[in-house]
């Protein structure tokens, strides 16, 4: 797993062969991450499935309820098909607006 910090998030790109693989590093280490904002960063990674975005409903919403921000970054996937619980983008830029967008959703209070 290769993390970057900047001053408003930590970006997470897998180096594992699977998302199975780097989720359950993931988890392994989430406990780092906590009070972070993070963006997973599968960009690179082809055929990334729906079900592989799936393993991360559970700390995604976890993530949220602690009052921070979790995006995932995948190319190629049709965003009417993920769960509204999921931030999923195709972009880093995109990942970036949607951290800006929780953040005023949390200063005004949703």
């Amino acid at each position: 797993m290769k993390i970057t910090k900047t001053e408003k998030y930590t970006l997470l790109k897998p180096d594992e062969n699977s998302i199975d693989l780097f989720f359950e590093s993931f988890k392994k280490k989430y406990t780092k991450f906590i009070g972070q904002h993070l963006i997973l960063d599968f960009s690179e990674k082809i055929n990334t499935k729906i079900k592989d975005l799936l393993l991360f409903l559970k700390l995604g919403n976890q993530h949220k309820e602690n009052g921070t921000s979790f995006v995932i970054i995948v190319k190629g996937i049709d965003i009417d098909e993920i769960p509204e619980e999921i931030n999923v983008v195709p972009t880093i830029t995109e990942a970036v607006d949607i951290l800006e967008m929780d953040a005023i959703e949390r200063d005004l209070g949703f």
